[in-house]
């Protein structure tokens, strides 16, 4: 492993550049939502947002512990990041300053994957080893909304997502199952005249 990330034109199928800067394992990246940025995080205890065209980096989030940063993501209007860590917190960044705004910590397993619901106004988070839940957060106040475990997954939840229109999110597991959650209730039928 090299540590670093790799930019590819895809119509070509050539690699366009390398970001080079963390001193361990990169685990996740993601591009931010005008593409412009790319965010990494890896084994070295840190995130860095790089600037997309040339490279360079642009800055690095430091965790302030020993734990890798397993998962990333931009938030909708790309000013935010939020980091998932194998200690069991996510935090959220000001994309701008490098300044933590909040740590999201309830899961008694590391953060596998992180996402943001399509308005940005809430934080969705999967968890491992002896959690293997979700949980929603508002991503204003920083407090949990709620947590995905009535038959849940047996195994680490990989990988989080929210639908499109942000009412329900999905979940995938090794326990080899992807489940779908509704966060709102459909309204009911009106009944019908007499």
């Amino acid at each position: 492993m090299d540590n670093t990330a790799k930019l590819w034109d895809v119509e070509a199928g050539q690699e366009i550049r390398t970001l080079i800067g963390h001193t361990g394992q990169v685990w996740s990246m993601a591009f931010s939502p005008d593409g412009t940025r790319v965010l990494t995080g890896s084994t070295d205890e840190t995130a860095k947002l790089w600037d997309a065209e040339t490279g360079q980096e642009i800055r690095t989030f430091f965790l302030g512990r020993t734990v890798a940063v397993s998962s990333v993501a931009f938030s909708p209007d790309g000013t935010r990041v939020l980091t998932g860590s194998g200690d069991g917190t996510a935090q959220l960044w000001d994309a701008e300053t490098g300044q933590e705004i909040h740590t999201f910590g309830g899961h008694t397993g590391g953060v596998l994957s992180v996402a943001f619901s399509p308005d940005g106004t809430r934080v969705l988070t999967g968890s491992g080893w002896d959690d293997n839940t979700a949980k929603l957060w508002d991503a204003e106040t920083g407090q949990e909304i709620r947590t995905f475990t009535f038959h849940g997954h047996t195994d680490r939840v990989f990988s989080v997502a929210f639908s499109p229109d942000g009412t329900r999110v999905l979940t995938g597991s090794p326990d080899g199952t992807a489940r779908i959650w509704q966060l709102v209730q459909p309204e009911p039928p009106e009944p019908y005249g007499l």
